[in-house]
């Protein structure tokens, strides 16, 4: 199977690798303005005029494969640079760029993305939260859930109805909004079956928002919102399979120790995680850099969710009865405390639900690829 891949530029691995190794050793307090103070934020974006380097598609996956590798800290910085800057530079204004895009690629502001509401789901049409026009700004009121970051972040781009009485897709906007508005603005976190609390609701009580940081215009924000929907799939799914790599390693290797390949059963399922694997790494590949496919990130959503949701299995069946037990006492004055590898098969159990559900991906796939028809929905 060929690619047609451009090939690696080895000097720029090998730069990237080097900063890494010296950054890390020992790790800054704070990471994102450290990635921010050398360039690496917004490699990937069209214009280098905020302070950003810009690299090729390939050294864009370089970069991602080696800070994976280097086991660097998860991103709190990847909504603003990875979603919310190509929404800037496909929909927003010159001036809106050149506010929010600079302190992005410092590392300085924080972004979470408001979409998912309680009742809606998956279903991002179903949108209840209202944005009213009051002059030059708008007053926000209504409920986001399963928000990530929001706890940490600065702002949330917010997808609101703007036109009262519009149903569905229609009559939505997207906004930006700033999260510091005591009294006007909640984050409750989410504990989860992990004991983490990733995810947060976000409740807008008549919460502010300029005019003039409306993105692409009152009343388009459906069509915003879908484009940076198709920019969750992209250069990051190739560094988070370096990451499931180095969990099936794991799990591998605790095959091995404790004599699980014995069981023809478990090993079958473990060369199978393998070669699914790099299946992944090839789709990926085959359409990075692509455009026009309708059906790649939701192929791509189900592949990885699917897999990964499989792996926390198969590290649970690897350990057999031992995984029901904690790495210390779960005493009732001791905290909620889990391996590794427990956290990983709880926290996958998720992998199939968020970001769009596998019915949600199929259903896209159905209808914009296949040709098939629509579902029927309630207005």
């Amino acid at each position: 199977m060929e690619f047609h891949f451009p090939p690696e530029d080895t000097t720029f691995r090998q730069s990237a690798r080097t900063w890494l190794t010296t950054r890390l050793t020992p790790q800054p307090p704070d990471w994102e303005r450290e990635l921010g103070r050398a360039g690496w934020i917004g490699i990937g974006w069209p214009d280098g005029t905020y302070g950003n380097r810009t690299a090729t598609l390939t050294q864009q996956v370089v970069w991602a494969e080696e800070y994976a590798r280097a086991a660097a800290p998860t991103r709190t910085g990847h909504i603003g640079e990875n979603l919310l800057a190509p929404t800037l530079f496909a929909h927003g204004t010159p001036a809106q760029r050149a506010r929010f895009l600079p302190p992005i690629a410092r590392g300085e502001e924080l972004w979470c993305q408001g979409y998912s509401e309680p009742g809606a789901g998956s279903d991002l049409a179903g949108i209840r939260t209202v944005a009213r026009r009051d002059g030059d700004t708008y007053r926000v009121t209504g409920q986001k859930i399963w928000t990530s970051l929001a706890h940490e972040a600065d702002w949330c781009f917010v997808l609101a109805r703007t036109e009262e009485g519009s149903r569905r897709h229609h009559g939505l906007s997207f906004l930006l909004v700033p999260m510091d508005q005591p009294g006007r603005i909640e984050v409750r976190p989410i504990r989860q079956l992990t004991g983490t609390s990733e995810f947060n609701e976000v409740f807008f009580d008549d919460a502010r928002a300029l005019a003039e940081h409306v993105v692409g215009g009152e009343g388009n924000g459906w069509a915003v919102a879908m484009s940076l929907l198709a920019l969750e799939r992209g250069v990051s799914t190739l560094a988070q399979q370096i990451g499931f790599a180095g969990e099936l390693e794991r799990v591998v290797a605790l095959a091995a120790a404790g004599g699980a390949v014995a069981d023809p059963d478990l090993c079958a399922r473990l060369v199978r995680q393998w070669a699914e694997l790099k299946v992944m790494r090839w789709n990926a590949l085959r359409t990075l850099g692509s455009s026009g496919d309708a059906g790649a990130p939701s192929v791509a959503k189900l592949l990885w969710g699917g897999w990964h949701r499989r792996l926390g299995e198969l590290a649970m069946a690897v350990r057999g009865a031992a995984a029901t037990a904690g790495p210390r006492d779960w005493a009732r004055d001791h905290p909620y405390d889990l391996d590794p590898l427990q956290h990983l098969f709880l926290f996958t159990r998720a992998d199939t639900i968020y970001g769009g559900s596998d019915e949600i991906q199929r259903t896209i796939i159905a209808e914009r690829v296949l040709g098939l028809p629509r579902e029927v929905r309630v207005p």
